[in-house]
């Protein structure tokens, strides 16, 4: 892994903006626009570093799986903060019938930095991860005109097509497939992923529909949700974390009517409920319960630091949280700090650091699959809303 820099192509932000990149800027806090898309660097893997990554992915994701597994079986939902049992008992039967509900894609981003020792993993988004659209779409075209001929850690666009062919047989038939957004993204990142896996379903052959969280609405005669042209939503993909949708003000609606499989209930959505146990950072301190030691995790807990405090320092994650929101870093030998909020404290892992650029690699699982990778740099320890996305390229 190494990286290294080259000339922006002309006209670099139009010709991702029509590829679907919409945010190719970021506002920062002095009111600057900066590049979010950066292809003034790219970085460069070998085939074996490659090949290597993705059996680690697909080994995490399995034990991810596992560890779901274990939540349900031995119900440790309180440890994720999920108590309410209206909730608990939708998330369980998800579980359950996950063979009977459609699952499409999740990012693991993961500390690598190109040397011997093994990639660590920091969290698992697999209910609502964004930065699809960039990892599939414009990075590849960018490889084309750069290094045409060459290779890039990137099947998302067929892995994504060919997971919702399979699935289609688990979609309610008669109705199109929604996908919905919340209009409160203003930057356009959900607005694009949504738009990026409507397309991938109707290359599918699905028949689809889109609009936003805000215009579904609810027919209180038929006790079904509708969308704005008072059509039954029989399914939804829905890029909406699942802590919102069993919280806001329609969430009794939303699991009076969840159809968790077996054609119980009216509205299917996508991702599953049962997808609230790996995006929840919980599972970071279960997974080092389970498997004490592996080398591709780092330690973790929820009651506090432990020894982390006065060994190698730890970093404390809410169970919740986007971009690395709440995220606070505390170096070794500083007081232990354990919040009044439900937290997972995480052994302290600085990102690797390329030429005073923080890269976390954000490596894609479509179905139970490795299927592609995207790269985030930042000038700190945190990778929040202002880091910068880089392509890659396999030499």
């Amino acid at each position: 892994m190494q990286r290294r820099t080259i000339e922006p192509r002309p006209d670099w932000q139009r010709t991702v903006e029509e590829q679907g990149l919409i945010y190719p800027l970021t506002r920062h806090p002095d009111d600057t626009l900066r590049p979010y898309w950066d292809e003034s660097a790219y970085y460069v893997f070998s085939l074996p570093e490659v090949e290597a990554l993705e059996e680690v992915v697909e080994e995490l994701h399995g034990m991810c799986l596992a560890a779901a597994d274990h939540i349900v079986t031995v119900n440790r939902f309180a440890d994720l903060g999920i108590t309410d049992p209206h909730i608990v008992a939708a998330v369980a039967e998800a579980w359950h019938r996950r063979a009977e509900l459609p699952s499409v894609y999740g990012r693991f981003d993961l500390r690598h930095d190109g040397g011997a020792g093994p990639a660590k993993l920091l969290e698992y988004n697999a209910d609502t991860p964004t930065s699809l659209v960039e990892a599939a779409s414009p990075q590849w075209f960018w490889m084309e005109d750069r290094f045409p001929g060459a290779d890039q850690w990137n099947s998302l666009h067929e892995r994504l097509v060919a997971a919702w062919q399979k699935q289609a047989a688990l979609l309610p038939p008669g109705s199109p497939l929604h996908f919905a957004h919340s209009a409160a993204d203003e930057l356009g990142e959900d607005l694009m992923t949504v738009a990026y896996l409507k397309e991938t379903a109707e290359q599918a052959g699905l028949d689809t529909d889109w609009l936003a969280i805000e215009e579904i609405g609810w027919d209180p005669l038929s006790g079904r949700f509708v969308d704005n042209q008072l059509r039954f939503i029989r399914s939804c993909f829905k890029l909406y974390p699942w802590e919102w949708l069993t919280t806001d003000e329609f969430a009794g609606h939303v699991l009076d009517t969840l159809d968790n499989g077996g054609g119980t209930g009216t509205t299917l959505w996508i991702e599953p409920a049962w997808k609230m146990l790996l995006s929840n950072k919980a599972l970071l301190a279960i997974l080092w319960e389970l498997y004490p030691g592996h080398p591709n995790l780092l330690p973790a807990y929820l009651d506090g630091p432990r020894e982390l405090a006065h060994t190698t320092g730890y970093v404390t994650k809410p169970l919740l949280g986007r971009e690395g929101a709440g995220v606070t870093v505390h170096e070794k030998g500083a007081a232990p700090v354990v919040r009044e909020e439900p937290c997972c404290y995480q052994e302290l892992a600085p990102l690797p650091d390329f030429d005073g650029n923080r890269v976390v690699l954000g490596a894609w699982v479509v179905e139970n699959e490795s299927a592609g990778l995207g790269i985030r740099e930042s000038s700190g320890l945190i990778t929040d809303e202002y880091a910068r996305f880089l392509p890659h390229v396999i030499l």
